[in-house]
């Protein structure tokens, strides 16, 4: 049944990292985060789509063991491909969808 998702701008989890589950595709996860922490450095055993949907987020990863970081805001894209160290930090409170493996960290 098709559903009509409003409001996020809204959306508060109980916790940070606390998600909604909109939908399960072929094994992947469509999820939107609501954060105000940071998460943990992390290795995803499948690729992972991370769109900022409202407020910022600083995101570091590494390339060849050196740290870097990018700042997102609303409507950019971190692609990370399997392996791909990372961790996402909000300035403030996010909302992000994340599309992955299902069962990802």
């Amino acid at each position: 049944m098709p559903k009509v998702v409003t409001e996020i701008a809204q959306y508060r989890a109980d916790r940070a990292w606390g998600a909604m589950d909109l939908i399960d595709i072929e094994g992947a996860s469509v999820r939107v985060h609501w954060t105000d922490q940071p998460y943990k450095w992390h290795k995803n055993d499948g690729a992972e789509v991370f769109v900022v949907l409202n407020g910022e987020v600083d995101m570091h990863y590494r390339l060849d063991d050196i740290e870097h970081c990018a700042r997102l805001t609303a409507s950019d894209i971190f692609v990370a491909e399997v392996g791909d160290e990372h961790v996402a930090h909000p300035v403030g409170e996010a909302r992000i969808l994340v599309i992955e493996k299902r069962g990802s960290v």
